[in-house]
């Protein structure tokens, strides 16, 4: 998964509070700020959850 690319927020603004995530068969999810703490990987219907459930 190291080479696929993380994405962030257009929402965002450039500023570096905020997720990143990367798509792939599984979801990565990292802290903008905090990068070298590493990442959490989710099912993509994990992900689809919590994105729904988020947009009410």
């Amino acid at each position: 998964m190291e080479d696929m690319v993380w994405r962030k927020s257009s929402y965002s603004g450039g500023q570096s509070n905020c997720v990143e995530v990367r798509l792939a068969r599984a979801v990565a999810v990292r802290d903008t700020k905090a990068r070298e703490h590493g990442h959490l990987t989710v099912s993509r219907a994990a992900w689809v959850a919590a994105v729904s459930a988020l947009r009410g």
